[in-house]
């Protein structure tokens, strides 16, 4: 009786390591955008906006004349250049001032009890332009006092290499990742950086959400001609073949180096029991996550990939040596991203609802954030075992989390019980997923002090356990203050997930 009692409680905690912490990434918190040498990235030159309002893009056209592209999927006008303009409000430039503030920040991290901190190394601190042969040193030497921080505490980084932050040179000169000499810019950042900070780090993700542009190109269909989607199946081939020698030159630097893919996870779910749905809800599978999964974890194009390339009559340039770094390069763990689920179906209605780069029928079964966002723990319990299942390798989540408006108090505190009651929901959803057999070895909750949003540049879109006094319109004192959710945060750590209350 005693011993049931006592496996009993046991099984109440997590695995013992396991990883518990928060990610942020660098275009959304560093700011500094032209300090020490840093190059530009698209993140730079991209406006602030807000749920009604899209984010605009700005330029100098060939006249010299400037201008703004009305959504991020248009093309400059012929002749146009990127450039930062006057009068306009860039939340990048500043972000957090994480750049100024890191230490500060990751004392506070510590104190929550982090045991891994996910963020992102800005290509263009390290490779201004991303063409450079030698790397900036300043840029290095940035990031090297950023890790010895966290292990200083004893907190693993998790490096992310690429987040969103291609160089802007790279785009504009050679196309970006529609050139496959990018495949070999790409291999001398991240050696660079393996080399580097070898001894610091060993958790490294090579692409985030790497199945992102499909996922735009399913949201918004006002263009689905071939020649979109043969860009896409394109810059992604050329991303896995990067990703793949990437893994390799990481296992040679140092075999205790362990890279992760990156996907945005959405559970799908069909939305009628029509045949049409399901089949339709199997194909977005395929599609959306399992595509770029299954080629970063199996090391080869999956079956199903002729049909998604004939949709758009897609013939993808891959050479012999290519299909050898494929298999070569296969990552050692599937970290990905979930706020919610969605429904497909073919039936026509006019409920439909929006959010994290997705839309899709309102499912009446579950609430909605004021972004959009189906709020569906049990949809985490079925991606992991669902993923697990697929490729039996060791599984990070890598973000999940609410973004709310939050209110300070006179006091000076921020009551956000509707953030931990999120998170509890979703960390006991994890947790059965591991009592079922997944081997889930970590979980990063996103944006862990506010920041940026990638979305729509706003401050008031808030994720964090720690507020950041920072307004959309980038006034404020950049002071830090915690939630009630950081106690909270602090005593699921310290328990290892037995005390959620």
């Amino acid at each position: 009786m005693n011993v049931q009692l006592q496996n009993q409680k046991e099984s109440s905690k997590f695995p013992d390591g396991f990883l518990w912490g928060g990610a942020v990434a660098a275009n959304q918190c560093e700011g500094a955008w032209n300090v020490d040498g840093r190059g530009l990235t698209k993140a730079d030159v991209t406006t602030g906006g807000s749920k009604k309002k899209e984010r605009k893009i700005t330029y100098i056209d060939q006249d010299g004349q400037p201008g703004e592209l009305q959504n991020k999927r248009c093309s400059l006008p012929k002749g146009a250049k990127y450039a930062v303009l006057e009068d306009h409000y860039y939340p990048s430039h500043e972000g957090i001032d994480f750049y100024h503030r890191y230490k500060g920040d990751i004392a506070l991290f510590a104190e929550m009890g982090f045991k891994v901190f996910r963020l992102s190394i800005s290509w263009t601190r390290l490779f201004p332009n991303g063409d450079e042969e030698v790397a900036n040193e300043k840029g290095v030497e940035f990031y090297r006092n950023v890790f010895e921080e966290c292990q200083k505490y004893g907190i693993e980084p998790l490096v992310t290499l690429s987040h969103f932050d291609t160089p802007l040179y790279l785009e504009e000169q050679y196309g970006g990742w529609n050139n496959r000499k990018m495949i070999e810019f790409y291999e001398r950042f991240t050696t660079t950086c393996f080399q580097a900070y070898k001894g610091l780090v060993k958790y490294w993700i090579t692409f985030n959400e790497i199945n992102h542009p499909l996922m735009i190109a399913e949201l918004f269909q006002d263009d689905n001609s071939s020649e979109k989607y043969q860009a896409i199946y394109q810059q992604l081939h050329y991303q896995f073949v990067a990703s793949a020698r990437a893994v390799r030159n990481a296992h040679k630097i140092d075999p205790e180096n362990q890279v992760g893919c990156m996907i945005c996870g959405i559970t799908f779910y069909p939305g009628t029991p029509d045949p049409s749905d399901i089949l339709s809800n199997r194909y977005k599978w395929e599609k959306i996550i399992y595509y770029c999964g299954d080629v970063q974890c199996r090391g080869e194009y999956p079956s199903y990939a002729k049909r998604l390339w004939d949709e758009h009559n897609v013939e993808l340039e891959i050479t012999e040596q290519d299909k050898i770094d494929l298999k070569e390069g296969c990552v050692d763990l599937y970290t990905f991203s979930y706020y919610m689920s969605t429904i497909v179906t073919n039936h026509k209605t006019d409920d439909i609802v929006s959010g994290n780069y997705s839309s899709g029928v309102r499912n009446p079964y579950l609430t909605y954030s004021q972004w959009g966002w189906a709020l569906d723990p049990e949809g985490l319990r079925y991606y992991l075992e669902s993923m697990y299942d697929r490729y039996h390798k060791p599984l990070l989540v890598t973000e999940n989390g609410l973004g709310a408006v939050d209110v300070l108090e006179e006091d000076g505190t921020i009551h956000d019980e509707y953030r931990v009651d999120y998170l509890r929901a979703h960390v006991k959803e994890m947790k059965a997923a591991i009592d079922h057999g997944a081997d889930v070895i970590g979980y990063t909750s996103w944006g862990c002090i506010d920041l940026i949003s990638s979305s729509t540049g706003e401050m008031s879109k808030r994720y964090g356990f720690i507020y950041v006094d920072r307004d959309d319109q980038g006034n404020g004192t950049f002071k830090r203050i915690k939630k009630d959710s950081f106690y909270w945060y602090q005593k699921l750590i310290r328990t290892n997930g037995e005390d959620l209350e």
